[in-house]
């Protein structure tokens, strides 16, 4: 079976982070999200993926050549954005018209059965079937009226508050029959959630699988925390310290926690809980970090506290320094000593910090 991932799309809503790196390369517990969908693609017995890939599509084709996790690699890259659907079209050559195929946005974690999704759209019959999960508020995605045999009678992408025709979502996981491809003019932009579904949706050829596993849209900053959190809560092993890790005397560790190779921590720090570190992150004396993720080779100096934040790769924060709620620190930024950042604050790569941030702002 052969599978597309969506990974075109820039990330506007997860800059600064993003301006350095695809968001599906962004790590969750530590490692690449791309990598956790590979390796579920993987086990399900996928044998060929095509990346539908623009933005920075050059770090794709750099780290993962033509293969990975067993799995044959091919490139799709638009010279223009083509929307869902167009990406679609546009990878048509590397699928081909043999057999269903899956097809993933690639900015979604889940731990959906594939097996369960394409035993379904077998038995259905149908042109197009969704993975559908249940949400309180519906109003960010794509929502359907679903049949007692599954079948999608409506389809509406972002109805407003209190007009979904149910709390069942698009997850962003389809199977797709060949035959898709004859509902997507080629060379156009093409929206498959307005334009191609709504269309199947009434031609009776489209259908609906629920599931209950994880399901996560690593859309936002506050999401992106979240996924590590539920991940955290999700492994059975707690705490995980990589290797040459070294924890001074006197450092608290409240679990869950993950901290990856050549990190030190130093004498009565407290990490934790819900602390995600990359490698060769150094922490001073007497750092508070928690509910917090740390990008790799990231600083973070002597009374320094961070909590429910993001700091990026390589950034230095100074001693004394206070990192608040919601803040997403870019790669490479300094924050100098004794500075205070107040709640949900975003700085972009490379700036310098020398004051505090007493409200909301972005500094670029």
């Amino acid at each position: 079976m052969k599978a597309i991932i969506l990974a075109g799309g820039i990330g506007t809503r997860l800059r600064p982070l993003s301006c350095t790196r695809p968001k599906l390369l962004f790590p969750i517990l530590n490692k690449p999200l791309l990598d956790w969908t590979f390796e579920r693609l993987a086990e399900t017995g996928v044998d060929g993926v095509t990346l539908a890939v623009k933005y920075m599509a050059e770090v794709f084709m750099q780290r993962y050549g033509e293969s990975t996790h067993g799995m044959k690699l091919s490139y799709s890259k638009e010279k223009k954005p083509m929307r869902t659907g167009g990406a679609i079209k546009y990878a048509e050559e590397f699928i081909g018209h043999e057999e269903p195929f899956l097809v993933l946005n690639g900015d979604i974690f889940s731990t959906i059965d594939y097996t369960a999704l394409l035993k379904k759209h077998k038995e259905s019959n149908a042109v197009a079937t969704i993975a559908l999960y249940r949400v309180e508020d519906p109003s960010r995605y794509g929502t359907v009226k679903l049949t007692e045999n599954s079948q999608v009678t409506q389809f509406i992408e972002k109805a407003p508050l209190g007009q979904a025709p149910s709390n069942l979502i698009n997850a962003g996981v389809y199977v797709l029959d060949p035959k898709i491809f004859n509902y997507i003019p080629a060379g156009q932009p093409v929206s498959i959630e307005h334009e191609v579904f709504p269309k199947l949706a009434k031609e009776g050829k489209l259908f609906g699988h629920e599931f209950k596993e994880i399901w996560i849209d690593i859309g936002k900053p506050a999401d992106y925390l979240r996924a590590n959190r539920i991940l955290l809560d999700a492994e059975p092993k707690k705490r995980f310290l990589g290797k040459d890790v070294n924890v001074e005397e006197g450092a608290q560790i409240s679990d869950p926690v993950r901290v990856d190779a050549g990190v030190n921590v130093g004498q009565n720090s407290r990490i934790g809980p819900y602390a995600v570190i990359g490698r060769d992150v150094v922490l001073g004396r007497n750092v508070t970090l928690e509910n917090s993720v740390v990008f790799p080779e990231a600083t973070i100096s002597d009374n320094a506290s961070v909590r429910g934040a993001v700091i990026g790769e390589g950034t230095t924060i100074g001693r004394g320094a206070e990192i608040s709620e919601g803040c997403v620190i870019g790669d490479y930024v300094t924050i100098r000593d004794n500075v205070t950042i107040s709640r949900d604050v975003t700085v972009c790569p490379s700036k310098e910090v020398t004051e505090n941030v007493p409200e909301h702002k972005r500094i670029i």
